[in-house]
């Protein structure tokens, strides 16, 4: 699965900005997941563990920015990523399991079919001496196990997704990034705001020179005319 790409990053600015937009951006795409893996499709199962790796990448290496729900939101994360993993092995395991079986089957068919040489029928016995007839029965255990452990583990990651939802996890890690947006946000604009009022302050001073100037200028000026009035 592709991840998402995510905009306005801009590597002058603060870590903690940058790193909540990331956040942002790994939570949207893993909620995105939720209600396919939760219904039971496996693919957007096998989506959610990866969506939940990378968010739980990103907070383990900027988490300390956005405090105590980055940490709860990294072991959840954490803990879905496993369950998942482990929903995913069971899915993997399973074809495995059945091909292998149908391989044997059939490698014990074709065995069978040669023992019997040019006889008119088969005779049952020579199916019941299949050569790999003990390897059915534990085959046929592992898929069960397999088949009842997925069940088991897709409850328990039913069950994590309400608790993780009754408490607020994802919205208090949101709320965590916003703030962080919102925080660089304002401090550059106090910056513009302070920058703005030293360009007026140095303008202010600029014009403040400018007319003491002018005034001595004018004095002069004043000072030669009346010099000159005397004289005449």
């Amino acid at each position: 699965m592709k991840a998402r790409s995510v905009k306005k990053l801009d590597p002058s600015r603060p870590l903690g900005e940058n790193a909540a937009r990331i956040i942002q951006v790994r939570l949207d795409e893993m909620l995105a997941f939720a209600p396919r893996a939760l219904d039971g499709k496996t693919k957007a199962q096998h989506d959610m563990r990866i969506a939940a790796k990378r968010l739980r990448y990103v907070l383990e290496v900027t988490g300390f920015c956005f405090g105590r729900p980055a940490d709860t939101a990294r072991r959840r994360a954490r803990d879905l990523q496993d369950i998942l993993g482990e929903i995913h092995d069971c899915d993997v395991m399973l074809p495995r399991v059945v091909d292998h079986r149908r391989a044997l089957r059939r490698a014990d068919a074709e065995a069978v079919r040669a023992r019997a040489g040019d006889d008119p029928d088969l005779d049952p016995k020579l199916a019941a001496r299949a050569p790999h007839r003990t390897s059915y029965r534990g085959l046929d255990v592992l898929e069960v196990y397999l088949r009842a452990r997925r069940s088991l583990l897709f409850d328990r990651f039913i069950e994590l997704w309400a608790e993780t939802e009754q408490r607020g996890v994802w919205a208090a890690l949101v709320r965590a990034a916003e703030r962080e947006i919102a925080r660089a946000e304002e401090t550059r604009r106090a910056a513009a705001r302070a920058e703005r009022a030293r360009e007026e302050l140095a303008e202010a001073e600029r014009r403040r020179i400018a007319a003491a100037e002018q005034a001595e200028r004018a004095a002069a000026e004043l000072a030669e005319a009346e010099a000159d009035a005397d004289g005449g």
